[in-house]
């Protein structure tokens, strides 16, 4: 597994994954899992707060033909609605995919601190694969970046999906 903890990357210094980190990344998994159910993009993101999980979502742009309906942007809804509060400036979101430009701006926005993710997205990554949205050196907030985190299984479960799909 690659982990990277923020060091060589711009923006807030990220972490070194720790076993609550795995866990939180296996409930992501989980989700991710759910979202075959209605042949969506297999990404699943959780919110987590003070140590617990305060919301946990997948992609589902296919069941309700939104194109924002991507598993971030939906678990960072879930848990502003938990809180009572847009700011998520004390939760972490975990997702298994590098996030996009348009999730990447909803976690600015919501003014989150810490990201977590897992397998990195060459084609729409917006996190580290084509831009750096999370350094805060372009936008108004830095967000913390761990990554490489479940990387190997989320990675797999998105080439079985894309592989099923071309066959």
């Amino acid at each position: 597994m690659s982990t990277m903890s923020g060091a060589s990357r711009p923006g807030p210094p990220g972490h070194d994954p720790t076993a609550a980190d795995h866990v939180a990344m296996q409930v992501a998994l989980s989700e991710a899992r759910a979202a075959l159910d209605h042949d969506d993009v297999p990404v699943g993101a959780v919110v987590v707060r003070a140590g617990d999980v305060i919301a946990a979502r997948h992609n589902e742009r296919e069941l309700t033909n939104d194109p924002t309906a991507h598993a971030e942007v939906l678990a960072m809804r879930d848990a502003a609605a938990a809180i009572g509060n847009w700011r998520l400036d004390d939760c972490t979101l975990y997702v298994t995919l590098e996030p996009c430009a348009m999730c990447a701006g909803a976690m600015i926005n919501g003014r989150l601190p810490q990201l977590v993710y897992g397998a990195p997205d060459p084609k729409a990554g917006a996190i580290d694969s084509h831009y750096s949205l999370a350094a805060g050196d372009i936008l108004n907030h830095g967000i913390a970046v761990t990554s490489g985190v479940g990387a190997d299984e989320s990675a797999e479960l998105l080439r079985a999906f894309f592989r099923a799909r071309r066959a």
